[in-house]
């Protein structure tokens, strides 16, 4: 056996290890005190049981709750300018520019991008429970643009690349700059999708319910997904912690058993 049985790159990789492992399942337990934080979070549907529990809170209101339901426009829906028979409540277009440049230092044509153009347009509109369009009952959503969280599909992307003509590269070769492509997208809060809705809850006139950025501070969120669905997204990503964890440090011991063993049997070595 060698004299020097702890190799640099064994200690590095039980460090590395152990370090990895502790980091994951810091990770962990912050993931895992979120989801707690979650399932505290009252769940309703825009339904005659969120009325009576309204009516029957203080000043008609609840503080933080979540509530699911599907997208229903208030008035006319927001038609896709891409796709046919496509329609949403909140439309985010994007319209860039990437232009190639000459490098003269590194003789390559390189990319950048300019006139990037962004639109955004929203119509009124309210979460209401599947099966029940044009119900009374019926939770309007409050500046939805002032919510985080991932709540618009793309529903359109497409690059355009520039045609190239004889003319055309001789000036640019002369310029030094040239068109490369024109990129399109579209994003949309398509009406029917489901949304999760997590903030403060008022009732107004006795049937009116409203969602809207909570007043205490805390985080006003839209989610384009079922509330189960949004919880076990959480909860997979705890657990993919907790097995990085578990895999790193037991990584980590098995080297450092290796290690000592390599220890322990150099010594025996060098008694015989």
């Amino acid at each position: 056996m060698s004299d020097v049985p702890l190799s640099p790159l064994l200690l590095i990789g039980v460090g590395s290890s152990f370090a990895c492992s502790a980091l994951f399942y810091r990770l962990y337990q912050e993931k895992n005190k979120e989801l707690e934080k979650l399932k505290e979070i009252p769940i309703f549907k825009p339904d005659q049981h969120l009325v009576k529990v309204l009516r029957a809170s203080p000043h008609k209101r609840l503080q933080y709750v979540a509530v699911e339901g599907l997208v229903q426009a208030d008035g006319e829906p927001l038609a896709s300018q891409f796709v046919p028979r496509c329609f949403g409540v909140i439309q985010k277009v994007a319209v860039e520019e990437h232009w190639k440049y000459w490098n003269n230092l590194t003789k390559t044509w390189n990319t950048r991008t300019m006139n990037k153009k962004e639109s955004t347009t929203t119509v009124p509109f309210s979460l209401v429970s599947p099966g029940a369009f044009m119900s009374e009952l019926h939770v309007k959503v409050k500046e939805p643009l002032e919510a985080s969280g991932s709540f618009l599909e793309r529903v359109y992307f497409k690059v355009k690349r520039a045609e190239e003509s004889v003319v055309g590269a001789v000036l640019q070769g002369l310029s030094g700059e040239k068109p490369g492509a024109l990129e399109e997208s579209e994003e949309l809060l398509r009406v029917g999708s489901t949304l999760t809705g997590f903030g403060e809850v008022v009732l107004e006139g006795g049937q009116v319910m409203r969602l809207q950025a909570p007043q205490d501070g805390r985080s006003f969120v839209l989610v384009a997904s079922d509330h189960s669905s949004f919880m076990e997204r959480h909860q997979r990503a705890a657990s993919m912690w907790k097995s990085l964890s578990a895999v790193t440090g037991i990584t980590g011991a098995s080297l450092l058993v290796r290690a000592l063993y390599s220890l322990l049997g150099n010594q025996d070595d060098k008694k015989q």
